[in-house]
């Protein structure tokens, strides 16, 4: 019998993909407003580049192993204790100004000081725009009547504390919140999820995972003997891994959760 359902946040119950796109949207307008250059041609072109930067920091490999992407980068302080954390912390401010600078250099525009205050005005714009898909507060309402929920995500604790924090209204959804970042270890190590259960006194077969990553959320779980439900919104196309369910929207839940 079902007791607890794991949670992924970012592209599960936050919108971050939105979020971010909207951030580049309003900080490339600016670009386009002072030297005419297309504001999305300039997204992609940062986005490249800071894809290239930052695949080239010595710090690379932990950011892959606790799950922390190239544009959480571009808009996180890591004000972590943690020594790994602390060397992002150093980083990057420049790695943001470089991103910026790089995309505009690359539509022909040479301007470090237009770079950097682009860079500055990112993290503001992102912060303003926090997008939850309009089924979670709905589906999280039925589901805490009849389930204990945890939420299990990757990243930096200061960053997905600063998510939290800007629609706090998710958190008192969960009995319990596990970041990577304060475990030491991502999805889809099945350690994270393994400790997960055990915060929450239960058994492998009494949990289901909900994420929309197969690489991080369903790996994770298939490797810790989780059930779990592959949420897939934009209809991607299947890999290696097997998801135990598949669906397209957080209500899809219900029929599942009744069936076990």
């Amino acid at each position: 019998m079902i007791k607890a359902i794991f949670f992924d946040l970012d592209d599960t119950l936050l919108w971050d993909q939105k979020s971010i796109k909207e951030a580049f949207a309003a900080t490339c307008k600016l670009a386009e407003e002072r030297y005419g250059i297309d504001s999305n041609q300039l997204e992609e072109a940062v986005r490249e580049a800071a894809r290239n930067l930052y695949s080239s920091y010595e710090i690379y490999p932990f950011t892959r192993m606790i799950g922390i992407n190239p544009f959480e980068g571009l808009w996180g302080n890591f004000l972590d204790e943690q020594d790994d954390f602390k060397k992002m912390k150093e980083i990057v401010p420049s790695y943001r100004k470089d991103a910026w600078t790089t995309g505009l250099k690359t539509m022909g525009v040479d301007d470090p000081d237009f770079g950097y205050e682009l860079a500055e005005r990112f993290p503001q714009e992102r912060k303003k725009a926090p997008f939850v898909y309009e089924e979670t507060f709905k589906t999280l309402d039925e589901l805490k009547k009849n389930y204990q929920l945890l939420l299990l995500t990757n990243g930096s604790p200061d960053l997905q504390k600063t998510k939290l924090t800007i629609t706090k209204e998710l958190i008192p959804y969960f009995d319990q919140i596990v970041i990577s970042g304060d475990f030491g270890r991502g999805k889809p190590d099945p350690a994270i999820f393994e400790h997960a259960l055990t915060l929450m006194s239960i058994e492998r077969d009494e949990v289901i995972m909900v994420g929309d990553n197969l690489m991080t959320d369903i790996l994770g779980a298939n490797r810790a003997g989780i059930k779990s439900v592959w949420l897939n919104r934009h209809n991607k196309k299947p890999n290696e891994v097997i998801p135990t369910y598949e669906i397209q929207h957080l209500e899809e839940l219900y029929g599942i959760l009744e069936k076990l």
